[in-house]
């Protein structure tokens, strides 16, 4: 691939900014009760040029656990479940890790 590619796991400000985003899909109610003690789990989180940022995560809060992907400027609620996670996760940094 002549891709030039950047493994941004590491960078904590950008995974702060992402997952601040991904709250704001999250209903009180149906998706937690409180959000202490949610977390943030990402699969991958790679910036890509000319495409921008590919990232695979989930949120973990009190009562379930959503799946989330960035694509360039795009921020998606996926229905996955942890196996698709754990499997896209496998294959994507087969790819480009």
């Amino acid at each position: 691939m002549n891709t030039n590619e950047r493994n941004e796991i590491d960078n904590k400000q950008l995974k702060e900014n992402i997952a601040n985003a991904a709250l704001s899909f999250l209903e009180q109610g149906k998706d937690y009760d409180k959000l202490a003690y949610t977390t943030v789990e990402f699969g991958y989180l790679f910036d890509i040029e000319n495409h921008g940022i590919e990232a695979l995560f989930k949120i973990i809060t009190d009562k379930t656990t959503v799946y989330f992907a960035v694509q360039g400027k795009k921020l998606m609620l996926l229905d996955f479940n942890e196996e698709l996670f754990k499997n896209t996760v496998t294959k994507f940094l087969e790819l480009h890790g």
